[in-house]
């Protein structure tokens, strides 16, 4: 059952109302609900709840809470991702499965090989933020996952530890990513960078060798772009999670 968003603003004792328009109009007009059904909902602080829907019109929903809880649907650390916009079908694949994966953010980038043009790529922001909070609603995690503006990939890079940054290249890697993830401080922001469906270029691949940058491999199997990112986003998520339970890889 998916959950949608409230803000604890809008609950007063064991009533919560549903004031965002889009909110209102998807359980209204889309999922036509009705009284007495019982519908999950979560707000900003991380708190969901299940309530029974008591009254609803055109602008607004109102529900009686019936239980809460905090939500666990959470990884224990922050993993961003910083990725070359793809292909618009790849691009929100992409986007759909970092949400559903935990991902805390996406940073998109243009590298020199990306095959749709920044202009062009500006006006999918706020398309790639709904993608985004579809997989919120639907896969029930405690955050959104907010999608960034395109910035220039040093300038993201600049916003992290170096030793905490993993770049995904098959052509000059230096580590795999068991190795790659021992070295990760999880109290620290981590990043994973990815390139586009044509990969890093000659010149990209030399700025991050001579940044002294991990880069690691996904292993013998050739992936298209947005699988790459799902594999190796979830191998990381993988091999942190042993770490912490002292696992020996």
């Amino acid at each position: 059952m998916p959950h949608f968003p409230v803000n604890s603003n809008n609950i007063k004792e064991d009533i919560l109302k549903i004031v965002c328009p889009e909110t209102v109009h998807h359980l209204v007009n889309a999922l036509r609900i009705k009284k007495g059904e019982i519908i999950k909902f979560i707000d900003e602080r991380k708190i969901q709840y299940k309530a029974e829907i008591i009254d609803f019109s055109k602008k607004e929903v109102a529900a009686k809470i019936l239980e809460s809880e905090t939500s666990k649907r959470e990884l224990s650390y922050n993993i961003f991702l910083a990725q070359s916009i793809l292909k618009q079908d790849g691009e929100n694949l992409l986007i759909s499965n970092a949400a559903q994966l935990g991902i805390k953010g996406v940073y998109p980038f243009i590298s020199e090989y990306s095959t749709i043009k920044k202009d062009i790529a500006e006006f999918k922001g706020e398309k790639w933020q709904r993608i985004s909070d579809e997989a919120f609603k639907q896969c029930e995690r405690a955050d959104r996952m907010p999608v960034f503006e395109i910035s220039p990939l040093p300038e993201i890079l600049k916003k992290f530890k170096k030793e905490n940054i993993i770049i995904f290249a098959e052509k000059y890697e230096n580590t795999d990513i068991l190795n790659a993830v021992k070295t990760l401080n999880i109290n620290e922001d981590i990043l994973l960078v990815t390139g586009p469906e044509g990969g890093f270029s000659e010149d990209e691949f030399n700025f991050f060798k001579k940044e002294g940058y991990k880069m690691a491999t996904l292993g013998n199997l050739i992936f298209k772009a947005p699988n790459a990112v799902t594999a190796g986003a979830a191998n990381v998520i993988f091999a942190l999670d042993l770490y912490k339970k002292g696992c020996q890889v």
